[in-house]
């Protein structure tokens, strides 16, 4: 995350090196979640398309996924290390200058997206060190929020987001905020292309699959997992965890889930000096 004085923090949820590594091939599979992502891969390509449509394949030196349903596969040979940024729905507009409900669904080049940092994997690829690579980055973000700032509606769209996150039924939210249904409907959908059932989808999906890293396979631990992040059942989680994910949640646990858990020694966190490469 970034530094609690930045004026990146209410946009930019997650800024971490990755290391795909050689164990797991260098794949990995993008799940669903509530925020839009930027892959820099450190130095070759990497590969990214929809698991459910092989013909979806592309090659990307920085690649912008937007909001979106369906699993991803990621793919990156060679080298598989690079720099992974999350942000939030209203951090695409205030930081890259484009409206979330442009990416929803796609995963483009980040300098067909924000032409403005078309060079940044370059000058990220020159860098030897993670500090290096983490200070270039926040400001290339901080020079695209002094481009595009925040917006006037930013508040109300910031209520949306935070009422949809605390309930399980979009009438619920649209309570909340003292709108109606068809209202929220039609504003979550101009802005980040996702309808308020789908963003709601997102914010459980993530919730899940964050808890179920911690808490492992066994049919207990399930249960609790399903029942804290608002799903039915243990049933009900299963069936969307297929749906959104492509695997079952113990597939994905055996495969990632522990990676997720137990970061690997190859990435550093925060503010820690990574070997020069």
């Amino acid at each position: 995350m970034t530094r609690r004085d930045s004026p990146l923090r209410p946009f930019v949820a997650t800024l971490v090196p990755y290391d795909l590594g050689p164990g797991r091939g260098g794949v990995h599979r993008g799940l669903p979640s509530a925020t839009v992502s930027i892959t820099f891969p450190e130095a070759d390509p990497v590969e990214i398309g929809w698991i459910t449509r092989r013909a979806s394949r592309g090659h990307y030196h920085a690649a912008v996924a937007g909001l979106h349903l369906d699993a991803a596969e990621l793919r990156q040979r060679g080298c598989t290390r690079g720099v992974y940024v999350t942000l939030s729905p209203l951090g695409v507009g205030a930081l890259l200058g484009l409206p979330a409900s442009a990416l929803a669904g796609h995963v483009v080049d980040l300098a067909d997206a924000a032409p403005a940092l078309a060079d940044l994997p370059e000058r990220l690829a020159a860098c030897r060190t993670w500090p290096q690579r983490r200070a270039l980055v926040e400001h290339s973000l901080l020079a695209g929020l002094a481009r595009h700032g925040g917006r006037e509606n930013a508040a109300e769209l910031r209520a949306m987001l935070a009422a949809l996150s605390r309930t399980f039924r979009v009438h619920e939210a649209a309570w909340l905020l003292g709108c109606s249904r068809r209202h929220l409907n039609g504003r979550i959908r101009a802005e980040f292309g996702v309808t308020p059932k789908e963003y709601q989808r997102l914010v459980r999906f993530e919730t899940a699959r964050n808890r179920l890293a911690a808490a492992g396979t066994s049919r207990a631990a399930l249960a609790d997992v399903a029942a804290m992040s608002g799903f039915a059942d243990q049933a009900h989680l299963s069936r969307e965890w297929r749906a959104m994910a492509a695997c079952t949640p113990t597939e994905w646990l055996r495969t990632e889930g522990r990676a997720t858990r137990e970061p690997s020694p190859r990435e550093p966190s925060l503010g820690e000096e990574a070997a020069s490469r």
